[in-house]
């Protein structure tokens, strides 16, 4: 995917969006047999829960051959009804932090580890636009979050594209947070 880094205050990271849908697909699904050839030679499992994504993450997992040998499934937890029911994410912590937080992908990803009993899940949580935004919480706003066995690790952005772009701006970064995880995990 064409992405072009800029770094803006805090943690986030803001990039500019390819607007090549096709050039995306392919690079998100080339990233993505990366991510299920180190997880097939690690003998991982591997499982997504989705909000902002709607199911684009397994989509592209899944146009990989092969991919049923790592990845178990996912659950879109579009409503925050799901991210309770299906996940296990706490009321309390929707009520204190919202659905598009750090503590919500960090529970979203555990729950989906347990719910699916895999080795390595990833969540996505955030705004894909073009309203649903406020001042603390912009459109774009996307946290991203992996857990295993040894813990967890988060990831803020900021994108800045339209829907479409955001959302794919968003798998490409849970495929990196799952590149990233797993040579740690590998034996």
């Amino acid at each position: 995917m064409d992405l072009r880094a800029a770094r803006s205050a805090g943690e986030d990271r803001t990039y500019e969006l390819s607007t090549s849908a096709e050039r995306a697909d392919e690079a998100l699904v080339e990233l993505a047999a990366r991510v299920i050839d180190l997880a097939r030679r690690a003998r991982l499992t591997i499982a997504s829960a989705e909000s902002c994504t709607g199911g684009l993450v397994g989509h592209v997992l899944t146009e990989v051959p092969g991919a049923s040998d790592v990845f178990r499934g996912g659950i879109i937890a579009y409503a925050d009804e799901v991210k309770v029911v299906s996940l296990g994410v706490l009321p309390s912590t929707l009520a204190a932090h919202g659905a598009v937080s750090a503590q919500t992908a960090v529970a979203m990803a555990e729950g989906v580890r347990g719910a699916l009993g895999v080795d390595l899940a990833v969540a996505v949580t955030g705004i894909a636009g073009p309203s649903g935004g406020s001042a603390d919480k912009p459109v774009g706003l996307t946290y991203v979050a992996v857990a295993d066995a040894t813990g967890h690790d988060i990831q803020r952005f900021h994108w800045d594209g339209d829907r479409h772009a955001n959302k794919v701006a968003s798998v490409g970064a849970v495929l990196d947070i799952l590149m990233a995880r797993l040579p740690r995990v590998v034996p």
